[in-house]
């Protein structure tokens, strides 16, 4: 399992129920979690002094039925800021656990002795962008809400890097894979965050268990004659990581050699000093 240390600004103080009891920052919120499934076992006694509560629907969906959070705050992880607001289905607008993944490749990129320039797909409001360019690569940031990718340019502000050499794209992320191919470009490291479920341009929903071997087999297509990573996500409950790496491997260490390894995610618990998994990632990297 990986996971970061280095959090200030975020802490999982406990679980139970099907529920997480998080800081970030000075506020205390409550969300669902279905990995979460013991019961009876809240003892933290922030519990009952939650600042936000977001409650599951019987009919489907939610809402946070318990707020006394203004609309946004801010946190930090090293140098790096970032704004949270409360969104529907339970979101901040981060991934605490995605940490583990940002100090790896920060390190690759920072150690290559070369400028490394970086795709980040599905990038959402930029966490893994502005741990690149602070690492110091150049970053092309892909995602398709505009309001979501609003988010991440304030969080590049907020990590000082307003003026850093990253272009924000709002496009479904696999036709710029396409035209990216056409066109002839590529990239030295590779991120690929892809939701559990979305539509494509026309409104057709995917799954993706059925799109990731398209996904990761066209934009293989795009590294350079010298990768550095292509690191791919997933928080799909079924699709192991050993499965996205057989992806890797088929895609990206035949043609180029270099390490696979893939792992569960995690966050330690507070309370107990267990770990809480929160998804899967599989890397592949020139050693």
């Amino acid at each position: 399992m990986w996971f970061s240390q280095n959090w200030k600004d975020y802490e999982l103080l406990d679980t139970s129920d099907g529920e997480r009891l998080e800081r970030w920052g000075e506020y205390i919120l409550i969300r669902p979690d279905p990995q979460i499934i013991w019961k009876n076992a809240a003892a933290h006694p922030m519990w009952k002094h939650a600042d936000g509560i977001y409650r599951r629907s019987s009919s489907g969906g939610g809402a946070w039925v318990k707020t006394q959070l203004p609309k946004d705050w801010k946190i930090k992880y090293g140098d790096l800021g970032f704004v949270l607001r409360p969104m529907g289905f339970k979101h901040t607008g981060l991934f605490p656990e995605q940490a583990a993944n940002w100090d790896w490749f920060s390190d690759l990129i920072r150690r290559a002795g070369r400028p490394i320039k970086v795709l980040n797909l599905f990038a959402y409001t930029g966490g893994a962008t502005v741990a690149a360019a602070k690492a110091g690569a150049s970053v092309v940031h892909v995602d398709a809400s505009k309001g979501i990718v609003a988010q991440a340019k304030e969080n590049a502000a907020l990590s000082g890097l307003a003026d850093a050499p990253i272009r924000y794209i709002v496009d479904d992320c696999k036709k710029f894979v396409e035209r990216e191919i056409r066109r002839g470009n590529h990239y030295d490291g590779i991120i690929m965050d892809p939701p559990s479920y979305g539509r494509g341009p026309g409104g057709e929903v995917w799954k993706l268990e059925d799109s990731i071997d398209e996904l990761i087999t066209l934009t293989a297509r795009l590294l350079s004659d010298e990768p550095l990573f292509f690191l791919v996500n997933s928080y799909t409950t079924g699709l192991s990581p050993l499965t996205m790496s057989y992806l890797l491997e088929l895609n990206v260490r035949r043609r180029f050699g270099g390490e696979l390894e893939s792992g569960e995610l995690g966050l330690r618990v507070t309370q107990t000093g267990a770990f809480l998994p929160c998804g899967a990632s599989s890397r592949w990297y020139k050693a």
